[in-house]
């Protein structure tokens, strides 16, 4: 083997951590929560190979903390009065575990998918880490409260669906931006003005902050799902329905938000559609 290959194929293996791919995979599968931000906060873009051979692995649970305990959502306990700290830190908890869920599903939405657009890997990595800020915002406030992350149960409902999709970007953007993580912008605003309500003005800073970037995080899977489809010749619609039903997709409820949904990318067609599946 010439020197010169040799050199190449040690340099390779010396900066394979420092790879866009390895140091995604890296940040997805670490299980302290400051250690993931960390490491996301080092992946750097300007290093990105389309060739890094580093592999991509199925991953039915990425790296997250002992705590808190994974419950079946029927089982978290309901609390309603929100003047009482415990009650509030609660709600925050649940927060803060939805947007570290979001980290994991905006790095493995980086590390999993291969061969998209150089812009997909800048968008992911900055929803990644507009995640990330949200979940020390919150952990932040829980701490004034008494409370950390882990202090209560969750569950892994989030996390589920993007083991189903963890085989097509399409079925990913479709069926994680656009309906789970589309939620929030259904949910925040009401939760808003219960915490308005009871005085905790810092929570509503957050949530204020969260579904102002909420709303671009949506509009990024909404992007990149039409992008899909067009490269594939598919109507957006009609693909939409037969994902919903072959990846048997949670249903819809509650009331939608439609200025924020309409801010973040859907149609009229689509928020049309949104509103007949919730009958």
């Amino acid at each position: 083997m010439p020197a010169s290959s040799a050199r190449a194929i040690l340099w390779r293996i010396i900066t394979l951590d420092f790879a866009v791919f390895a140091a995604a995979f890296a940040a997805l599968i670490e299980t302290d929560p400051s250690q993931k931000i960390a490491k996301l906060a080092r992946i750097d873009l300007e290093q990105f190979d389309a060739l890094d051979p580093t592999p991509i692995i199925p991953i039915e649970n990425p790296g997250r903390p002992a705590k808190p305990e994974l419950v079946a959502p029927k089982d978290l306990p309901r609390r309603r009065n929100l003047g009482e700290a415990e009650n509030r830190a609660a709600l925050l908890h649940a927060f803060a575990h939805i947007e570290f869920n979001a980290i994991n599903l905006a790095i493995d939405a980086l590390y999993r998918f291969r061969e998209m657009p150089a812009q997909y890997y800048a968008d992911w990595l900055k929803v990644a880490r507009e995640e990330a800020y949200h979940f020390s915002l919150l952990r932040e406030h829980l701490n004034t409260l008494g409370f950390d992350y882990g202090d209560f149960p969750a569950h892994n409902s989030l996390w589920e669906m993007a083991v189903k999709t963890d085989a097509d970007v399409m079925a990913r953007m479709a069926l994680v931006p656009r309906i789970l993580e589309a939620r929030g912008l259904d949910a925040v605003p009401p939760i808003r003005q219960k915490l308005f309500n009871v005085g905790d003005l810092r929570a509503c800073e957050i949530l204020d902050i969260i579904l102002a970037d909420e709303i671009g995080h949506v509009r990024i899977g909404n992007d990149w799902y039409h992008w899909c489809c067009t490269e594939r010749s598919l109507d957006p619609i009609q693909t939409f329905v037969a994902l919903l039903r072959d990846y048997e997709a949670p249903v819809f409820r509650g009331t939608l938000n439609h200025i924020a949904r309409q801010e973040a990318g859907f149609t009229a067609e689509e928020m049309e559609l949104l509103e007949s599946l919730k009958q």
